[in-house]
């Protein structure tokens, strides 16, 4: 079953409030690619009768404190135009205010946006948002929300990496040189020489597990990184976070699991474990967990599935 199926039978609210609608744009997304189509996003958006406001921001900051603020100054959506990036950036204003939500899939990585039920077409993806500004219909989905050891929170929407996804991550963003995808390919090498198990404690639904993994992911949703199935029964309708393990495994079996990712057909292979739960309490050591692709925090991180925390415009 897909993601547009879950949502399928999910009632519209029918609540969307009055006010404009605030456009989060990426210019970098997709590797700047898509840039020539805002004039359009914004073209067809305005065809709804609402006011579109295209936020200026040039830094993740300003982009954070835009979304802020224009949900403060009575926005009744925000639309990014981007990657997942892009959406975890909006999510932080949106989520749990009521205020809805579009996005329109425009960056490398697009996973919430498609998971969740979305064309992964561009312009395709800003007719369904329109026609939903147009008729006020909006559609609950779930949320995961983070808390640090110091008790910062952030939300996500598609899955949390943990463990060596996240560790490829942060080495490939402290290398300066090469720029562009191969400073991936290069930390993928490094890490996978460097590959070892790490001890994890996992506590789900207060229900504690100490385990020995590689890779450790929580899904709300099913992909990352580019249609990546990592946790491929992950269905954010349904109030629960999807765990999945990979324990003790060498670097050749890892090698060979990967690609079965974007399949989901590794959670078959005896050394991969799945879980689920409401809340999922993680700590491992040297290990900084990421979101929707973007830097969160060391761990040890709380996630918490909040049901309804946001309101799509499908």
């Amino acid at each position: 079953m897909t993601a547009h199926d879950h949502l399928s039978g999910v009632a519209p609210t029918g609540s969307l409030a009055d006010g404009p609608v605030a456009v989060l744009a990426n210019p970098a997304a997709g590797r700047g690619r898509y840039r020539a189509l805002l004039p359009t996003v914004l073209e067809r958006l305005g065809t709804a009768g609402r006011e579109v406001r295209l936020l200026d921001a040039r830094t993740v900051d300003e982009a954070q404190a835009a979304c802020r603020t224009a949900v403060h100054d009575g926005a009744a959506a925000v639309v990014t135009v981007g990657g997942d990036g892009t959406v975890h950036v909006a999510l932080q204003a949106v989520a749990g205010t009521g205020v809805a939500f579009g996005p329109v899939p425009a960056g490398t990585g697009n996973d919430f946006a498609v998971e969740t039920g979305f064309p992964a077409d561009p312009l395709a993806a800003v007719d369904v948002i329109t026609a939903a500004l147009a008729t006020g219909r909006t559609r609950p989905v779930d949320l995961a929300r983070t808390t640090s050891a110091e008790g910062g929170e952030r939300w996500y929407g598609a899955v949390l990496a943990a463990g060596f996804d996240a560790i490829v991550n942060e080495r490939a963003n402290r290398m300066r040189w090469p720029r562009g995808p191969r400073r991936y390919d290069i930390a993928i090498l490094v890490e996978l020489a460097r590959l070892r198990p790490r001890r994890y404690t996992l506590r789900l639904d207060d229900v504690e597990h100490q385990l020995d993994a590689v890779l450790v992911a929580v899904g709300n949703c099913a992909s990352y990184g580019g249609g990546m199935r990592i946790c491929p029964a992950a269905d954010p309708t349904d109030g629960l976070l999807d765990v999945v393990v990979a324990g003790a495994v060498g670097r050749g079996t890892l090698v060979r699991i990967k690609p079965r990712v974007y399949r989901g057909t590794h959670v078959e292979h005896p050394q991969v474990h799945s879980y689920r739960a409401r809340t999922v309490e993680l700590q491992a050591d040297g290990i900084v967990a990421y979101a929707d692709g973007e830097r969160l925090a060391q761990l040890p991180v709380t996630v918490t599935a909040v049901p309804g925390a946001l309101h799509l415009l499908r």
